[in-house]
């Protein structure tokens, strides 16, 4: 895989470069209702087969990713975790 087929895979679902397994596993299956041959539109072979492409392009990412577990990158996902640690003992925000 490429960084330029991970960027088209992106664009075919729409996405930025942000995304959550749960809205990769929306997207794909709201694309493929969308363009399933069943439904009898004229290029829906052709675009049923790029969404899967991509589909399977993403998964191959999220699968093979590093997921970091240190407090930092926890606090820099979870930022109003942070806030919360931060004031805690603080008598007007805290629990005091």
């Amino acid at each position: 895989m490429t960084y330029s087929e991970l960027k088209s895979s992106l664009q075919v679902f729409g996405l930025g470069e942000q995304a959550t397994l749960k809205k990769i596993k929306a997207r794909h299956r709201e694309l493929v209702k969308q363009h399933h041959p069943d439904t009898g539109a004229g290029q829906a072979l052709e675009q049923i087969r790029k969404v899967n492409v991509a589909y399977k392009t993403l998964m191959t990412y999220v699968e093979s990713f590093h997921f970091m577990f240190s407090e930092e990158e926890f606090y820099r996902q979870n930022p109003e975790a942070r806030v919360r640690e931060q004031f805690k003992d603080d008598p007007l925000w805290g629990k005091g």
